[in-house]
């Protein structure tokens, strides 16, 4: 739990990692984001061992099977109905963070792990196709919430130097999670029809070491101040996280910031989306999160096995082709989240989006000139890793680092709900829309993604600015800026501001809180 902090210049705090910061974030992924990605890739393995047992349930109970339409139909079901749990759980994400808090939720919420496990695991032995199908949905129902609350966690424990590494860790379980899924879904290891219940039911795992160990570290910090106005579990969670620190010059950042606020209650969504003051923070959420979903990233992995298959790779040796783009992913995510407070925020997503359109290009004019050059299939391939990897280094965990930075404590979990409502609202649409593009467009279907892609790297290069190594408050100085909104006066003393309130921005003057010595270390 040792961490140092070092005061380089008045007012200029630099934080190093810690242990208690590093298990936290490492608990709250594995237990949560983990599991989102677990389950995105968990049902494609045995995809034909559960259609057999959906048909050979319904001829037990009705003494006749199912067509081949109603059969497809309904293994459909069972893989959208992730991404159904997955809108209802962001849209609670903000009625629930306010009430339990931000570690709270993400403990509470392993609740829905355990029945979801229970329900997949004892499917075949009950006999019903319906616990599968609900299963997923429970398991959508926490991914939509984990999804959300992990990096609002973490990026309110983290000093602002390090917002951005801890704040892609949940991204990076992400990609691993669909790395393991891919792995256990192997011929050779439980991608058998005697495994697959099993299979799906072992994501109560993670969440089980998650529930034993996260409980015993502290709330966030600034939820507890500014929402819950406690200064002494505040001062107890900062020694947590700031051992050897200057305690008191983190909690007056955080009354800057809770000055600032026109109101310390959570706002909901009908008002922050009718808050004029925060009009270019929505929309720059709102642009990104479907942007990340529209890149066309689920469309390639949905056609990932096709064009290897074109490529003229053999057909058993697919699945541990599609294990290699799985390692990629890992990789990709990896230095994403090592060069990101180096690089900044804005490099890595401008990058990763212009990256992918580029390469959803190289597809269209790989799949229409395969037939007639033969090393295009080849191209093909290399295109397809490209995207998976342009979207690992910053479209994947960016948009959800950047929606906790753009938005001071009160607006923060209304936000999440909006741009969680929209990642899963246009994942859905993707996974529904997508093979009715493909029919009538054919390999121009991916002219439209990277049309997409170009676009949202063009409104982040001209509209977000860089937010590393800046306070909630300062960036939403920035964005006020914009609307003229705030006036800042400069005083004498280069760590002090005067800051008008304007449209529930700016705190009306500067305080302080004074803190005995002996306060300030534990």
């Amino acid at each position: 739990m040792a961490e140092e902090v070092l005061l380089t210049a008045p007012g200029k705090i630099t934080s190093h990692l810690t242990s208690s910061l590093l298990a936290v974030a490492f608990l709250t992924s594995f237990g949560s984001s983990l599991l989102y990605g677990f389950n995105l890739a968990v049902v494609n393995s045995p995809a034909g061992y559960i259609k057999d047992f959906y048909n050979r349930t319904i001829v037990s109970r009705n003494g006749t099977g199912m067509n081949q339409e109603s059969l497809t139909l309904m293994y459909s079901l069972t893989v959208s109905v992730f991404a159904v749990g997955g809108l209802v759980g962001s849209l609670m994400v903000g009625m629930l963070v306010t009430k339990f808090g931000r570690k709270g939720t993400v403990v509470n919420s392993t609740v829905l792990v355990f029945i979801a496990g229970s329900l997949m695991g004892f499917s075949r032995i009950c006999s019903s196709p319906e616990m599968v199908i609900f299963g997923r949905f429970i398991t959508g129902i926490h991914s939509g919430i984990s999804l959300s609350v992990v990096p609002m966690y973490l990026g309110e424990i983290a000093p602002k130097n390090l917002r951005g590494f801890l704040g892609l860790m949940p991204s990076i379980f992400i990609c691993a999670g669909v790395f393991t899924a891919q792995i256990l879904g192997l011929h050779e290891l439980l991608g058998t029809e005697e495994y697959w219940p099993l299979f799906l039911a072992l994501v109560v795992i993670p969440t089980f070491i998650q529930l034993m160990l996260l409980p015993w570290f502290p709330e966030s910090p600034r939820y507890l101040l500014i929402e819950k106005h406690n200064v002494h579990a505040t001062i107890t969670a900062l020694k947590w996280y700031r051992a050897k620190c200057n305690i008191q010059a983190e909690i007056e950042e955080m009354q800057e910031e809770q000055r600032s606020l026109s109101s310390v209650t959570t706002v909901s969504v009908w008002r922050l989306l009718r808050d004029t003051s925060v009009r270019w923070q929505v929309l720059s959420v709102v642009v990104i999160n479907i942007g990340m979903q529209l890149s066309g990233i689920d469309a390639i992995w949905f056609y990932t096995n096709d064009i290897f298959e074109n490529a003229g790779i053999p057909a058993p040796q697919i699945q541990y082709t599609t294990v290699g783009t799985g390692a990629i992913e890992v990789v990709a995510g990896l230095i994403g989240c090592f060069t990101i407070e180096h690089l900044g925020r804005r490099p890595l997503i401008i990058g990763g989006f212009f990256f992918m359109g580029i390469c959803c290009v190289g597809i269209t004019l790989s799949l229409i000139l395969q037939a007639h050059v033969s090393v295009m299939r080849y191209v093909s391939v290399a295109c397809v890793v490209g995207i998976i990897a342009g979207f690992c280094i910053g479209p994947a965990g960016v948009p959800f680092l950047v929606t906790a930075e753009l938005f001071t404590q009160s607006h923060r979990p209304a936000a999440y709900t909006v741009g969680g409502s929209l990642n899963w609202v246009s994942n859905f649409t993707v996974g529904f829309v997508f093979p009715f593009l493909q029919m009538s467009a054919g390999a121009y279907c991916y002219l439209v993604f990277s049309g997409v892609c170009m676009a949202v790297a063009a409104f982040v290069f001209f509209v977000i600015p860089e937010t590393k190594n800046k306070t909630f408050v300062e960036i939403s100085q920035m964005f006020a800026s914009k609307e003229g909104v705030m006036e800042i006066q400069a005083l004498g003393n280069a760590n002090q501001l005067r800051l008008r309130k304007m449209n529930g921005y700016g705190a009306l003057e500067n305080g302080s809180m004074e803190f005995d010595s002996s306060m300030s270390c534990p």
